[in-house]
Parts: C-alpha cells; sequence; structure tokens
C-alpha cells in the first residue's frame, strides 16, 4: 500500500492551510494551463485519482459531467470532499492508485491532479487507466517535475552573479525519495520525464501535449512570490489519448 501521508495529523493540519486547499482550483496557480488541456466535460464519465478534497469533482460536476468518481487514500480528504456536497452526481471511495483497479470502458475522462508522484508502480496504474477508458478517452494529470524534486535541501543557492541556482541531485536515478514536507519522511517516487512520457507510450496512449509550467506574467503581477518558479519548473502537465 502507497504511503498514507495525508491522514497523519501534522500532515493534513498543514495542507488543509495551503491556498489550493483553501480557495480550491482558483489556488493553484497551474490550474488554468491544466484547465486549457482538458476536453468538454459536458456528459462525460469522469475519474479523478487522488481527488483529495474534491474540487476537480465539483467543478467537473458544476461544468455538466454525466458522473464523476473521486478516488484517494486519505479517509480525512474523502470525508472533507464529502462534506461539500453535492449529494448526487459525484461519488467518493477510498483507493490506493498503487493497486488500482478499474472496470473497463467505464470512464471518458481520467484526470490527476499532483497525486502520481506517490505511485510507486506507474507503469501499472497507466495500465489500469487506458484500460478503464472508452475508446479515445482523454487521460488529463499533473505531477511534480522531477526536476524540481530532485534538488536536495536547501534547494537553491546564490551564483556568483547573485542569481538563484537549483542543483539537481541525481536526476538520473529514479526510485523513492524522501523528504520533510508539512511533515517528516514523506516519500515521492522520483522519476524522469522520458520514463513518464515513454511509460505512456508502452501502455497504449498517444501523447497530446506537455507543459513544463510556469507562472504567466499576469500571475506573478497578481502574486509576485510566483517569480521564484521561473528558476525551474515545479509542475509537468501531461494530456493524452487512449
Amino acid at each position: 500500500m502507497a504511503q498514507n501521508i495525508y491522514d497523519q495529523p501534522e500532515f493534513f493540519a498543514g495542507y488543509s492551510q495551503l491556498g489550493r486547499s483553501v480557495e480550491g482550483l482558483d489556488g493553484a496557480a497551474e490550474w488554468p494551463a491544466l484547465r486549457a488541456m482538458l476536453p468538454d466535460v459536458t456528459g462525460l464519465r469522469i475519474v479523478d485519482l487522488g481527488c483529495g478534497f474534491g474540487w476537480f469533482c465539483r467543478w467537473a460536476h458544476g461544468q455538466g459531467a454525466s458522473n464523476v468518481l473521486g478516488l484517494d487514500l486519505s479517509e480525512k480528504m474523502l470525508a472533507r470532499a464529502r462534506a461539500a456536497g453535492p449529494d448526487t452526481g459525484i461519488t467518493y471511495e477510498r483507493a490506493d492508485l498503487d493497486q488500482l483497479s478499474l472496470p473497463r470502458a467505464s470512464f471518458d475522462l481520467a484526470y490527476s491532479s499532483l497525486a502520481l508522484h506517490y505511485v510507486a508502480d506507474v507503469e501499472r496504474l497507466f495500465g489500469t487507466v487506458h484500460q478503464a477508458l472508452s475508446p479515445g478517452g482523454h487521460f488529463v494529470f499533473s505531477t511534480e517535475h522531477p526536476i524540481y524534486m530532485a534538488p536536495t535541501s536547501p534547494g537553491w543557492s546564490i551564483d556568483g552573479e547573485g542569481k538563484k541556482t537549483w542543483p539537481v541531485d541525481r536526476y538520473l536515478v529514479e526510485g523513492p525519495r524522501t523528504t520533510d514536507w508539512l511533515a517528516k519522511g514523506v516519500v515521492k517516487h522520483h522519476r524522469t520525464i522520458g520514463t513518464t512520457l515513454n511509460t505512456l507510450i508502452g501502455t497504449g496512449f498517444t501523447i497530446e501535449h506537455v507543459e513544463e509550467f510556469r507562472p504567466t506574467d499576469a500571475q506573478i503581477a497578481a502574486t509576485p512570490g510566483l517569480a521564484e518558479e521561473l528558476e525551474r519548473p515545479m509542475f509537468l502537465l501531461v494530456s493524452a489519448r487512449r
């Protein structure tokens, strides 16, 4: 079973205070770019892998999705999602993405936001998602960029010209890495961009769009702290078709 870090009180308390936890999709800087990669969700059957507080599930429901299934390992996250409603159109279930099983051709869109870097066997998961999508179905996801994951603490340093530099620590050495983020001992699984994309291809997907997220000038003007995200990509966004 994957590490259930989100049910640890210290981690959950910290996560609940993040902007994306309080403001939902509008609090996630990458959401406009990710939303642009989505198909029209009207009438679609959707599964959200790692649904968290259910923000995307509720958005898709509000946009006219036929039905939405939100999956998460954390009981605390699911409880918060269920409490937010609505009572119909969305189903929340507990699931371990490392051991996931889904009915064949049961969805038109699989979506995942910042969950795949917690998955050890991404090849198994991609295969599960592929067979669960209808022909032509979409798989759209974001994950922590492997360059962002690779640096070691303190993460950045100042070079001779006064510019920040981001050391890449053993980028080509894949596997689990332990970090202290919101709580001690958080396990994430580092894999290169090439591994992620080639695994999608190997499981039968056609890649449609890949984006290494950068904030827009307007976003930086509104939130100056986002300027730091120009130093290295924080998120990898991918759209693929079955």
